[in-house]
């Protein structure tokens, strides 16, 4: 069984519709992705999404709740259904770069101990590219950015817990931690959090996908209460990611990945430069 996308649809159409686009070229063909809403989504969204099902050449299933159960209750419901397959859990404003599905797999068959992976982000925190913590603009390349990526050696170093602009998370960990706990958070971002931190419990690591990249326009928002939580049921977690912040143990790669985004970019901006000269010039008239 292959990886499974899962997409829980948001209320902003124009994210989504820019999501979809990039997901559709930037995914292999015949990708299984379900695009659920509980309830949410507004008359705006519903042509985007049925333009997309109409085109796309993924393997693509919509569903929409009558009544709404909760965010949290309703990707649980996703993961659920989707037992025994590695799963993708990808923000509904994300936009994903070229190959990020392919080498979020290649992460996963490098390292079974992995229980989630992560990708670069613009906008995302621990796993943030080019500064960590911050929010940077969209790159306006991702073509080339997924290049960079992929001359990266592949490590994947272990982030403090998964981060939720896009992560794959592995079956049997998944299976093994339960399912999201929809008592405790609101919103799914959080909730995803704590998944990944029952399965580093057990064992799995949540590790960066440093050859993968998608984007993001800003950072998910938790519901009030959740990151008090998180820390209540993991005390441990937020000094660990502060700790992290701090000490930077991803700053080499990126700037590594920086050199190689630089000469990503070079023959585009300055490829009339190091064009070879002609083999010979004309003569001149007489």
């Amino acid at each position: 069984m292959g990886t499974i996308v899962l997409l829980p649809i948001g209320v902003d159409d124009t994210a989504l519709d820019l999501c979809l686009g990039a997901l559709d070229a930037g995914t292999p063909a015949d990708t299984a992705v379900w695009l659920a809403d509980d309830g949410q989504a507004g008359p705006r969204v519903q042509p985007v999404i049925e333009h997309w099902l109409a085109h796309t050449r993924l393997r693509a299933e919509y569903t929409r709740r009558a009544r709404s159960i909760g965010e949290v209750a309703h990707l649980d419901e996703m993961l659920r259904a989707c037992a025994g397959a590695d799963v993708v859990v990808l923000a509904p404003d994300a936009i994903p770069a070229p190959g990020w599905l392919q080498q979020l797999d290649a992460c996963f068959a490098r390292d079974p101990s992995i229980g989630s992976a992560t990708p670069w982000c613009n906008a995302g925190e621990t796993a943030a590219w080019p500064r960590l913590g911050e929010i940077d603009p969209v790159p306006a390349d991702l073509n080339a950015m997924a290049q960079a990526c992929a001359g990266l050696p592949p490590m994947h170093p272990e982030l403090p817990s998964a981060v939720t602009h896009a992560v794959l998370l592995r079956a049997n960990a998944r299976r093994k931690a339960g399912g999201l706990d929809m008592h405790s958070y609101g919103s799914w971002n959080a909730a995803l959090v704590d998944l990944s931190l029952r399965m580093a419990g057990l064992g799995w690591r949540n590790a960066l996908c440093e050859t993968a990249f998608v984007a993001r326009a800003g950072e998910a928002t938790a519901f009030d209460g959740d990151m008090d939580a998180l820390g209540t049921r993991w005390p441990g977690w937020q000094p660990r990611l502060a700790a992290f912040l701090m000490a930077d143990p991803l700053r080499s790669t990126r700037e590594n990945l920086q050199q190689l985004h630089r000469q990503a970019i070079m023959p585009r901006s300055q490829g009339d430069l190091f064009a070879p000269p002609p083999a010979s010039l004309p003569e001149p008239p007489v």
